[in-house]
């Protein structure tokens, strides 16, 4: 170490990445080389796009490559770019820190039953670490484009918590990562190896990718390329393989996953573009959290030029699980994210990668029932985002989504709307479903009674995001969603006699009822839900389940307070006991209890527990 070396430790959680990443991925060993390539052929794309507005940054080396030899006596792998490479600052920003938010949940995956699923990798800003899964000290070498060679980095690392930096000089821009090899590792020296790990997962960078070429066993200093380098998506679709489209995938999404379908398209016009969009297997980790900074499924290209990665520009962030590349040919090279959103051309195709999309999942629905059961446990809940977030589609987006239902076998979603209402009896005229936090609620509802007793099938919705999802869909295909918790339940002419008959012979019971429950409730009345439990909550047409208004009040909502109205089964001898009992006190505890009963069974939270309890433990006693 010279005079100007700075030695500074990593933060806390780059050290417990590093300790997991080493410990856990000894299966994975090879991602090291995949996440070295795609780092360097992010930084000849940065270059790239800087220069359509500084042309000076790319003066001295030719063609924008990255190389990759190694050294048997130095027992050393390097990979070195020509990119656009890092100041002093932004070595310390992108590999002394990580963005803390993305690491927590990386870490809290890796500690889990995932802590060996190198999937991970690569989706937290984490690749380079994974070097450490083969090396004991890495070293890099980094000039940014335009810096005066003086101002060259140097960053060195054991990566046991704490690295190195020196300013040194380099002669050319780029990066250049140099892995020394841990003892066992002697099989990431031999030239075969490396070179079928990069025709493995990144023949498809659209830079050349160059090895020496060997003689007697020894690397020369003559350079060849090893990797395809080509533009994939602009070739013919006859001319490309399955294998082509999945390693491409691979190369792209940062997945060891086969994708689970994919369409490639070419439009030509007044506005010429290609898109090629594929669906994951499996979500992301972070799909369902975080802000729309860290969504990076889609990569845009203008004349296979990378301008960014701009997810919410090309897709709708109900489609964020979609990975790929779109590439226009219109659209001006020095393009700006703040132009991109108010571009009609972009416009146009954000609509037609919805539409590929949609198409896709519908084929698949149509043709693949095996995958499309697991696009839809994967994704289904991400798709119900769309019926709010997107009008134009959310006939299409309905048509698509799958419930449990009364007549389907076990939790599995496998009902769709369609299905449904080619199952509807005659002169039924609404689909009827209820919500519920879990499908065991759901399937056990005492508000069910009634429609199985008249063989009215009900769809289960037991997903957390299917109440919100159902504020933006009040019909499909011109048939009513109605809840069977809410509003009157579809009686015929002597049905609804007989119902106004219980009724009025039970008014002085529900008196008494609303006189023992006081301001605990809004109303009581007599249920034509019921069959055989004794009671169960009714809402309001516009009354928020239950449920739901407990989990918003836990997340730190105010939610505004309302008496539930108690239906009570006159039949039922609990609610007899009721109307029987003479003292007042027991009165009270088993008219007490049958609403707390019904708010448990409606996912409601109980306003007093303990009161419950003390309740239920006096009646028990007798």
């Amino acid at each position: 170490m010279t005079a100007s070396t700075e030695t500074r430790k990593f933060e806390a959680e780059v050290a417990q990445v590093l300790h997991l990443v080493t410990h856990s991925l000894y299966s994975h060993k090879e991602i090291f080389l995949r996440e070295l390539v795609s780092n360097a052929s992010d930084a000849c794309d940065k270059l790239r796009f800087e220069s359509i507005a500084q042309p000076e940054l790319l003066a001295g080396e030719g063609e924008l490559h990255i190389d990759v030899s190694w050294d048997e006596k130095a027992r050393t792998v390097t990979v070195r770019d020509n990119g656009i490479g890092m100041s002093r600052d932004e070595v310390v920003a992108n590999i002394g820190t990580i963005a803390s938010s993305g690491t927590r949940r990386f870490l809290e995956a890796m500690s889990g039953e995932q802590k060996a699923d190198a999937r991970l990798i690569g989706q937290f800003g984490v690749g380079f670490y994974s070097a450490f899964v083969v090396a004991d000290k890495v070293t890099v070498l980094t000039r940014r484009a335009g810096a005066p060679e003086g101002e060259g980095v140097k960053w060195e690392s054991d990566g046991k918590g704490e690295y190195s930096l020196d300013q040194v000089e380099l002669g050319e821009r780029g990066t250049t990562v140099i892995v020394h090899l841990k003892a066992d590792e002697d099989e990431f020296l031999k030239r075969w190896q490396l070179s079928s790990l990069i025709r493995k997962y990144s023949d498809h960078v659209a830079f050349p990718i160059r090895m020496p070429v060997e003689k007697d066993g020894q690397p020369t200093d003559e350079w060849e390329t090893v990797n395809d380098a080509g533009a994939l998506w602009t070739r013919p679709k006859s001319e490309i393989s399955d294998e082509d489209y999945v390693s491409f995938y691979k190369s792209l999404g940062h997945d060891f996953n086969d994708p689970l379908a994919w369409t490639h398209n070419r439009v030509e016009g007044t506005q010429s573009f290609t898109t090629l969009l594929y669906l994951p297997a499996q979500p992301p980790f972070d799909l369902m959290m975080g802000g729309r900074d860290e969504r990076k499924g889609l990569k845009l290209y203008i004349k296979r030029v990378f301008i960014m990665d701009a997810a919410e520009e090309l897709l709708p962030n109900y489609l964020r699980f979609v990975r790929g590349v779109v590439d226009a040919d219109d659209l001006p090279l020095n393009v700006s994210r703040e132009i991109l959103q108010h571009n009609r051309q972009l416009d146009r195709i954000k609509a037609a990668c919805v539409k590929r999309v949609l198409d896709l999942i519908e084929k698949l629905a149509r043709d693949e029932p095996e995958k499309f059961a697991t696009f839809y446990k994967a994704f289904g809940n991400t798709l119900k985002e769309g019926i709010a977030e997107d009008a134009n589609n959310r006939e299409r987006i309905a048509k698509l989504l799958r419930f449990a239902s009364t007549r389907s076998e076990g939790a599995g979603p496998t009902v769709s709307f369609d299905d449904y209402i080619g199952r509807m009896k005659v002169g039924q005229d609404a689909i009827w479903y209820i919500t519920a936090d879990s499908y065991a609620a759901a399937a056990g509802s005492p508000q069910l009674e009634a429609f199985k007793a008249r063989d009215i099938e009900v769809l289960l919705m037991s997903e957390r995001i299917d109440e919100w999802m159902l504020g933006s869909l009040s019909e499909y295909d011109g048939k009513k969603l109605k809840s069977v918790a809410k509003g009157d339940v579809p009686l015929d002419e002597a049905d609804r006699k007989k119902q106004e008959e219980v009724a009025k012979a039970a008014e002085p019971l529900l008196a008494k009822m609303k006189e023992l429950l006081g301001d605990r409730v809004g109303d009581v009345k007599v249920s034509a839900r019921l069959t055989d439990s004794p009671s169960c909550l009714a809402l309001s047409d516009y009354e928020m389940a239950p449920h739901l208004a407990r989990l918003l009040r836990e997340a730190g909502h105010d939610m505004p307070e309302s008496k539930p109205t108690l239906e009570i089964n006159p039949q039922h001898p609990l609610v007899q006991r009721v109307e029987a009992e003479a003292d007042a006190d027991t009165a009270r505890d088993l008219a007490m209890l049958l609403l707390d009963q019904a708010e448990i069974a409606a996912g409601a939270q109980l306003p007093d527990p303990a009161a419950f309890v003390q309740r239920m433990n006096r009646v028990l006693l007798g």
